[in-house]
């Protein structure tokens, strides 16, 4: 039986490997970076550029952008290591197997959500967002790319078995997404509003809160059925 200590320790170890991988493929992290100012910066030109049109439009602009760049993401999360069995040897391994694929989604998260969350106020600045604003947009996509990313993993483990899966992912992960995309365009057109955010910012937390609990076993769960 394994122990805190040991669980923690398997952990690091998961974090590790997939930062080595990682940097070794570097594509795979910046696509999803590069998608979304792509997206963002692509709204000034196909709209009037007027400054108060792009700022109304600028919450649904970014979050709709941070949403498919996640779905981008998500679905290098589990391919290569279920293709080379590294996923069969985490569940023999003895060690919780949410714990491991929980490890695996925030190292994940560390290298496509958080790059999201800092090019954020450039993009918003872009859409005509004032900079005062900025703190609040990055409080938002902070907590709502958080839970894109857990809800991605599920997403990932249930398509984990079929061949070009990208499809079906985004329509497993699009539904779920809707209360992170409401709530993070409402605290972002709050946010360039100059107006109290705290409320919208206490449901996205609880929302990552939620999923950051079940997430991950339901994740375990699906990929345990996709590698029978």
């Amino acid at each position: 039986m394994s122990t805190p200590a040991t669980a923690w320790s398997a952990a690091a170890l998961v974090v590790q490997r997939d930062l080595r991988l990682a940097f070794r493929r570097p594509g795979e992290w910046l696509q999803p970076v590069a998608f979304f100012l792509i997206v963002t910066l692509l709204f000034p030109l196909a709209l009037d550029p007027e400054p108060a049109r792009l700022r109304t439009l600028a919450p649904a602009a970014l979050w709709v952008a941070a949403l498919l760049a996640s779905v981008l993401a998500v679905e290098f999360l589990f391919r290569e290591d279920g293709r080379d069995g590294t996923l069969e040897q985490y569940a023999l391994s003895g060690q919780s197997f949410a714990w491991l694929l929980l490890a695996k989604t925030l190292t994940h998260w560390l290298l496509t959500g958080l790059p999201l969350v800092v090019a954020a106020p450039l993009a918003a600045m872009v859409l005509g967002a004032p900079a005062a604003s900025i703190p609040g947009v990055l409080a938002a996509l902070l907590l709502g790319s958080l839970s894109l990313s857990l809800l991605g993993a599920v997403g990932a483990g249930l398509t984990l078995g079929v061949r070009r899966g990208g499809a079906l992912l985004s329509l497993i992960v699009l539904p779920l997404a809707i209360p992170t995309l409401v709530f993070g365009a409402r605290a972002t057109d709050l946010a360039i509003r100059a107006e109290p955010m705290d409320g919208s910012l206490y449901l996205l937390a609880a929302l990552a809160v939620l999923a950051l609990t079940l997430a991950p076993l339901a994740a375990a769960a699906a990929v345990r059925i996709s590698l029978e």
